[in-house]
């Protein structure tokens, strides 16, 4: 008996980014912090120079199509963690924002090895190119709303 393999559709792409990032939550619940507010603070942290808090809201916003009124709350919950720092015009991540991307990313490691290994690079290699173009298309649709 063989199955065929559904279609990838808005529906699957969803499902399988729910149930990765259900995955991400719970590892950032036990450290105190949000999705948001990491998503916002890897931005910080993995930025080559400090950035303005509208250079974060602006990277943040543009990538998880969230409300800027979202990101700059979380900015002000990292502030008040004392995982970001203001420093004059701009925001930087103090040693315990490194660390706990750090600590959270050795955490995530060996689900995300559990969840895509053995995926052959060729299929991931054509996932990526599908999820780019649709990435690509939903971007020039969102913009046409705007």
């Amino acid at each position: 008996m063989t199955t065929t393999a559904p279609a990838a559709d808005s529906r699957a792409l969803g499902l399988a980014h729910y149930a990765a990032r259900g995955v991400l939550e719970r590892v950032l619940a036990r450290h105190g912090i949000t999705f948001h507010q990491q998503v916002t603070l890897r931005a910080a942290v993995t930025a080559e120079s400090p950035r303005t808090p509208d250079d974060i809201v602006a990277q943040v916003q543009g990538a998880l199509k969230a409300d800027p009124a979202d990101v700059r709350a979380a900015l002000d919950a990292l502030l008040a963690k004392r995982l970001l720092v203001a420093d004059g015009t701009h925001l930087c991540p103090t040693d315990a924002g490194r660390e706990l991307i750090a600590v959270t990313a050795a955490e995530v490691a060996p689900f995300s090895a559990r969840i895509w290994g053995g995926i052959p690079a060729d299929d991931l290699a054509a996932a990526g190119r599908v999820l780019a173009l649709v990435t690509e298309r939903a971007d020039a649709e969102l913009a046409a709303l705007d």
